[in-house]
């Protein structure tokens, strides 16, 4: 609770943005996300609501937030009860969460059926979340039936009903300094785990010892708590070999092979704010000739890609940058046949890179590893254009991509993966490679938060001989 306390007035200021944007009559309902079960008596480890932490700070379950349009804030939250907190931990309680919190009125969730009605009596709007808490829509219903209820004694009942994760979206995809100064901090750590899953790769194979995955993953585990962090932001991929290919492969028990490389895709979660960082490596620290040639290709792309990452750019610009020189360089290796698939611009075209590359280059990064945020520039919606997929055959819907603004903060993370094949040359068989890298817009281009890890080949090489 002392991140809430002491950033309170960060989490009031995006309350009154949120009230400003809800209308004359508007209500908004956020709840923090369910404890789940992960077996007969115990749960898994609790994660609060993006959405619900972002306006409050606050990270007990059992927990709702009701704003409206006058910016006036009501929490419901668990109770003080010595019994449930001598087994299951300390609660704020209502009484101490005005003060903590800076909110207006704070009760027990246990009157959260019997309040929300009288909250919403002659209002005209109720926001909340929609598609994200299964059974909402049903508890809104019974909260809207209990006001109509009242309407012979002049009360009247909200009319609309609309998603509040629309607003909030647009919010938290520009990241304030509070924001940006904790996923500095995350990635930091992040980096630091890479690192030591690094070095310990090598030094265990140096020794002659038997090297799995998961003792990777240990690594990763251990850096990550050790520097405060509450949690991976993901399950860490680390993929040995050709399991590098495999996109979301996790961590499991495959050897890892000296001469082979390593895949690690894995970041910490810090204070709510996700870190994600990619890098390839040779499991013994040094690279293969076909290993460094396509490490150096997927460098080289993802070069291009952070020099398109401005504000003014669209988000589109760091993929087309990286397709136009992975495209090149499969041509001048001999993955793609020249005679077959012609310059670079038919490779481009016809998505011949496809089965080397699959993914886009970056997506949003924030509270949530995949933020929120819409790609497509809202002052364009309406501009639509449609082509053809030269691999599917599917007729896709173009609108303009979003125009990146200061604040903003994405991943860039080019890679490729081949799988053997008989048109592909033998030496790159089975080689799987991405990096990736945080970057926050900025006026005049990007800043990478997470090259505390290096990048380059010579450089990481030279790490891993430490």
């Amino acid at each position: 609770m002392t991140q809430a306390i002491a950033h309170a007035h960060i989490y009031a200021a995006r309350r009154a943005r949120l009230a400003s944007q809800l209308g004359e009559g508007g209500v908004a309902i956020i709840p923090t996300a369910p404890e789940r079960a992960r077996n007969r008596d115990s749960d898994f480890p609790y994660r609060h609501d993006s959405y619900f932490y972002y306006l409050t700070g606050f990270t007990e379950p059992h927990a709702w937030l009701v704003l409206d349009a006058t910016g006036r804030t009501t929490l419901f939250c668990q109770p003080k009860d010595l019994e449930r907190e001598i087994w299951d931990g300390y609660r704020l309680g209502p009484d101490a969460a005005v003060a903590a919190l800076g909110v207006d009125a704070a009760a027990s969730v246990a009157e959260l059926d019997k309040q929300l009605p009288q909250l919403l009596e002659n209002q005209h709007t109720v926001w909340y979340p929609f598609a994200t808490h299964k059974g909402l829509e049903t508890r809104v219903d019974a909260w809207l039936n209990a006001v109509r209820a009242r309407v012979r004694f002049g009360v009247q009942c909200p009319a609309l009903q609309r998603d509040v994760c629309e607003p909030l979206d647009d919010m938290r995809l520009i990241k304030d300094a509070h924001e940006q100064d904790v996923m500095r901090r995350a990635s930091a750590i992040s980096a630091r785990a890479h690192i030591r899953a690094m070095q310990t790769s090598a030094r265990m194979l140096r020794a002659g010892q038997d090297v799995r995955e998961y003792h990777l993953d240990a690594e990763l585990l251990h850096e990550f708590r050790q520097h405060g962090s509450q949690f991976p932001a993901y399950t860490s991929i680390v993929a040995a070999g050709a399991n590098a290919c495999v996109l979301h492969y996790r961590a499991d028990a495959a050897p890892v092979r000296d001469g082979e490389l390593v895949l690690i895709d894995a970041g910490c979660e810090l204070d709510g704010y996700a870190s994600d960082i990619t890098r390839t490596f040779p499991a013994n620290g040094k690279f293969t000739g076909p290993q460094r040639d396509l490490y150096n290709l997927v460098l080289a792309s993802q070069d291009a890609a952070v020099a398109a990452t401005k504000a003014g750019a669209r988000f589109v610009d760091p993929h087309d940058a990286t397709v136009k020189v992975l495209a090149q360089g499969l041509l001048d290796l001999g993955l793609l046949n020249k005679s077959k698939h012609g310059s670079v611009q038919d490779v481009i075209e016809k998505r011949a890179y496809f089965p080397f590359y699959m993914h886009r280059t970056s997506h949003w990064l924030g509270m949530d590893v995949h933020d929120c945020g819409s790609y497509v520039e809202p002052s364009s919606q309406g501009e639509t254009s449609t082509r053809k997929d030269p691999l599917s055959g599917e007729t896709i819907i173009n609108r303009p991509s979003r125009i990146l603004r200061e604040g903003m903060v994405l991943t860039i993370e080019p890679g490729l993966y081949v799988r053997p094949a008989d048109d592909v040359p033998e030496a790159f068989w089975n080689i799987g490679i991405r990096i990736e890298d945080d970057a926050i817009v900025t006026s005049g281009g990007c800043e990478l938060i997470t090259r505390g890890v290096p990048v380059i080949a010579s450089e990481i090489e030279a790490l891993m001989r430490g």
